[in-house]
């Protein structure tokens, strides 16, 4: 059903296009413009397809996805050039609307769509939306590639015991090692990390975009980090997608310990920490098609053996599953998954919202504490606005 509705969305935005750009390209390109349209999605289709059949040859999905990334980016670039030919569709009909007498009959209705002035008005604005364009798309990628904000927050638990006091947690999230994402950029990350001296590392998910194999830079990069305290790891829905044993293998020989619905014990200073994780929802539902690769988040599984005098910190991929980890008993819980948004077009407006109330930045209800890290790599499109990439440093403070 999903690829149903992914091949008609597909579809239906290559009719647009045709549509549109019929009007205001030469007359001598319009026939070729479904030939040239259909071999730009063409590769996409065929993608998604093969993908959502649960799988391709390797060799055969390598070569085709960069063209498949190819159209998918023709979509997002051309989507902006669409909204802003409808306005301009719109504004020049209220002006012809306001200056001539309204049209009574189709010929007359046919003729002013042709009409060359409006033609010439379209192509104005086209060259301009490719303009705006183009400059968001170098200052999105700028903001996406360059070095992560990092935030450093000191959080206070009046119940925190004593010898917790001044512990420092790294937390990086989603990561989506791929195909816009190289190993220097996660080698940076590295080196910005280790100059925070943490003495606990956690990640909170989504270390690839689709494929298990991606995780290899991040292996290499961050394999055996110099934690005193230990090196955490919980999976997010991008892991998912295709059968995560091989990241869970590859994480725990560099040294991670990964919490599926499971629980660490750290000991500080005489005090205890309990670090939680909670799986996906995304693991009884790997590759969209109903193959289990887990239970799903399970609080009671998660808790299970820790001590009653143990401080309880969670990793929660989803802010969306705070209630959950709440449940845990977790007075902290770090998450991702929102991105922050990663591209707000509208100032103190993050398109994050629509995932729910926890966009970014740090929540408190009752004494619980949350937060949402904007992460660190890019998904969809290789660019962020209004949220740059983030590494949260949180030092634990009694009082």
């Amino acid at each position: 059903m999903i690829f149903f509705i992914a091949f008609g969305f597909i579809l239906a935005l290559q009719l647009l296009h045709w549509h549109v750009l019929r009007r205001i390209t030469p007359h001598a390109l319009s026939p070729w413009l479904p030939w040239i349209l259909g071999a730009i999605h063409l590769p996409l289709i065929i993608y998604f397809a093969l993908r959502f059949r649960g799988g391709m040859p390797h060799g055969f999905g390598m070569a085709l996805r960069p063209f498949a990334r190819g159209g998918f980016y023709f979509q997002a670039f051309t989507g902006v050039h669409l909204g802003i030919l409808a306005f301009a569709e719109t504004l020049w009909w209220l002006w012809i609307r306001h200056h001539l007498p309204i049209l009574e009959s189709e010929a007359e209705a046919e003729a002013e769509a042709e009409d060359p002035a409006r033609r010439a008005f379209l192509r104005k604005v086209a060259t301009a939306g490719f303009g705006v364009a183009a400059v968001g798309a170098g200052y999105g990628a700028s903001e996406a590639y360059g070095d992560p904000v990092i935030t450093r927050l000191d959080l206070r638990f009046p119940e925190l015991p004593p010898g917790l006091d001044g512990l420092r947690i790294l937390q990086l999230s989603d990561l989506h090692m791929g195909p816009m994402l190289g190993p220097k950029t996660v080698a940076r990350w590295r080196v910005l990390t280790t100059r925070e001296k943490p003495d606990l590392l956690v990640v909170t998910g989504d270390f690839v975009d689709s494929l298990p194999e991606e995780v290899a830079p991040f292996i290499e990069s961050f394999g055996h980090f110099p934690a005193p305290l230990g090196c955490f790891a919980i999976l997010g829905n991008h892991d998912y997608f295709t059968d995560p044993r091989p990241i869970w293998t590859a994480l725990e020989g560099a040294g991670f310990r990964c919490l599926e619905n499971a629980n660490a014990l750290v000991q500080r200073n005489g005090a205890l920490v309990a670090v939680i994780g909670i799986s996906d929802p995304m693991a009884p539902n790997g590759r969209f098609r109903g193959i289990r690769f887990g239970d799903g988040p399970r609080p009671d599984l998660a808790v299970q053996g820790i001590p009653d005098e143990a401080w309880r910190l969670c990793l929660s991929h989803r802010p969306s599953n705070w209630d959950l980890a709440v449940r845990t008993g977790a007075k902290l819980t770090l998450s991702g998954h929102t991105h922050g948004g990663q591209v707000n077009l509208i100032p103190g407006l993050s398109s994050a919202r629509m995932m729910g109330p926890y966009t970014r930045g740090l929540f408190e209800e009752n004494g619980f504490k949350l937060y949402v890290s904007n992460g660190l790599g890019v998904v969809g499109i290789p660019m962020r606005i209004g949220a740059p990439p983030e590494i949260v440093v949180i030092t634990l403070r009694r009082g």
